[in-house]
């Protein structure tokens, strides 16, 4: 390792690490960066688009900070997540395919991740840092699901996909909740806010970020908002700097939500001037699914959007910013969600345990990172956008499914029972507007076969494809419990209102 030795990858590791194996996936390449343990800041947005933000491209949207970090940063140009939300922040926490954590859906019990898996919270709090989480967790609203029981030392989160949205089972928010002054969880109780959610999510990070830096030890601030997710609920100054642009009134709500956030954004990087500790905190910024209300105004000439197994609905920005460490660069390499578990790892000095390094699918970006030029071997990235169903998983095998790699996008939109492949040359043709599968029978066996065998994988995997649900929402029992009241008949799925009867 040039610049760190051994001993100074145990010590950052912690107590114990002595007895334990170097990381499979820490390289030579990566050596000046491994260890450093900055600070790590990771803000995702949900249901943004690559090509919802200016620099990108789209010539409508306002997004000046986003920006910045798209030009100062490194910038991941061809870098992939699921094509729906549980699935990406699964694949993130995770550092595999969200569907070996049985995780397949947005609701239905399916949107909760095992309880076996291993998460890079609990990874980073295990090397010293300090964890926090202020915004959208979406991967299990029954408490022992929550993050405070998967490495994060602060909770702060909504529950459900959406602010106020409910559904049969577990997955459901505080009753009658808005975008506008939400009642948030915190750390088991709610706390009643008096702002828009994305403001208050930025200011309630912002301030545990400023507490925890005066402790000394490094700290991971999860961001993950629930806007510019629908419903389109916007603050009106927002709305208004869209106006006169021939947009539609949900389009310009939707960009007003991402300016806000934008905002948000610029005042937490300021912060981090203001402070001094700018230059030791890497700061990400990242959507997490294919583009929603922008698509018809700017895709970046993508095909697809939320929801596709096509290149729109799987394409997400990836800005890293670590100021007087990482020199502003544009790497073109095949790069996924699933890699943001090792790399963060690797910059951390943190142990993975060797089970879990085993069966991570990620690679630590930490090479592509110091060089964006470092060598980096093709690799097939898969897709399936789930949500079949109930019972119906060995069968929708090819429902809304794709297999890439640096050239070809493979994809089946079909039912599922049978393969009928699509093929995409992505170099010649980046819109996938000209399919190519019957001139290039080779490609299709080959790709197919990696795709049967990574499906025989995942198969025995799908854990919660049978859950059953409680009769209501934890959340909202919770929030009865703390402020009073009760279940009305519309709070109870059919079977729920049936048993109440009894």
């Amino acid at each position: 390792m040039h610049g760190h030795t051994r001993r100074d990858f145990l010590k950052y590791a912690g107590a114990g690490a002595a007895a334990l194996a170097m990381p499979r996936w820490l390289g030579a390449a990566e050596a000046g960066l491994a260890g450093k343990r900055p600070n790590i800041i990771l803000v995702l947005t949900d249901d943004q688009g690559y090509g919802d933000v200016a620099a990108n491209g789209n010539p409508k949207i306002k997004t000046p900070n986003m920006d910045r970090m798209h030009n100062e940063g490194v910038r991941f140009e061809d870098f992939h997540v699921s094509p729906t939300c549980s699935p990406t922040r699964c694949s993130i926490m995770t550092g595999r395919h969200e569907m070996k954590s049985g995780v397949t859906h947005t609701i239905n019990e399916r949107e909760r991740m095992s309880l076996k898996a291993t998460t890079i919270a609990q990874v980073l709090k295990a090397a010293g840092y300090t964890t926090g989480i202020f915004g959208k967790w979406h991967l299990g609203d029954e408490p022992d699901h929550w993050p405070d029981k998967r490495g994060f030392d602060e909770m702060y989160i909504h529950g459900a996909g959406g602010i106020g949205q409910s559904f049969p089972g577990s997955c459901g928010d505080a009753p009658n909740n808005s975008y506008f002054s939400p009642a948030i969880l915190h750390n088991g109780k709610f706390e009643k806010t008096d702002a828009y959610c994305t403001d208050v999510f930025f200011a309630q990070a912002t301030k545990w970020i400023d507490e925890k830096r005066k402790a000394g030890a490094p700290l991971f601030a999860y961001i993950p908002t629930n806007a510019p997710h629908a419903p389109l609920h916007c603050p009106e100054e927002y709305v208004k700097k869209y106006e006169g642009q021939g947009l539609t009134q949900q389009e310009m709500a939707y960009f007003g939500m991402i300016t806000n956030i934008d905002d948000n954004l610029g005042r937490l990087l300021a912060k981090l001037k203001e402070w001094g500790i700018e230059k030791n905190t890497l700061v990400i910024f990242m959507n997490d699914n294919g583009g929603t209300a922008g698509v018809k105004v700017f895709n970046a000439g993508m095909r697809g959007g939320k929801g596709s197994p096509y290149n729109g609905g799987t394409r997400a920005a990836s800005f890293w910013c670590w100021p007087g460490t990482l020199k502003p660069a544009v790497v073109d390499k095949l790069t996924m969600h699933r890699d943001i578990f090792p790399t963060l790892a690797e910059l951390a000095g943190a142990k993975v345990p060797d089970d879990v390094a085993a069966k991570l699918d990620g690679r630590s970006l930490a090479p592509l990172l110091a060089d964006p030029a470092a060598p980096w071997s093709d690799r097939y990235f898969f897709t399936h956008t789930g949500r079949w169903g109930k019972g119906k998983a060995a069968e929708s095998k090819y429902a809304g499914c794709s297999v890439r790699n640096q050239r070809y996008n493979m994809v089946s939109h079909g039912k599922g029972g049978n393969a009928k492949w699509e093929l995409y040359d992505l170099k010649a043709d980046p819109g996938e507007t000209k399919d190519i599968a019957a001139e290039n029978p080779d490609v299709i066996k080959e790709m197919s076969a990696a795709y049967d065998k990574w499906w025989a994988e995942v198969l025995p995997c799908l854990e919660n494809e049978d859950a059953v649900g409680p009769a209501v929402n934890p959340f909202k029992e919770l929030y009865w419990k703390q402020f009073g009241g009760g279940p009305t008949e519309s709070d109870l799925p059919k079977q729920g209102r049936k048993n109440k009867k009894q």
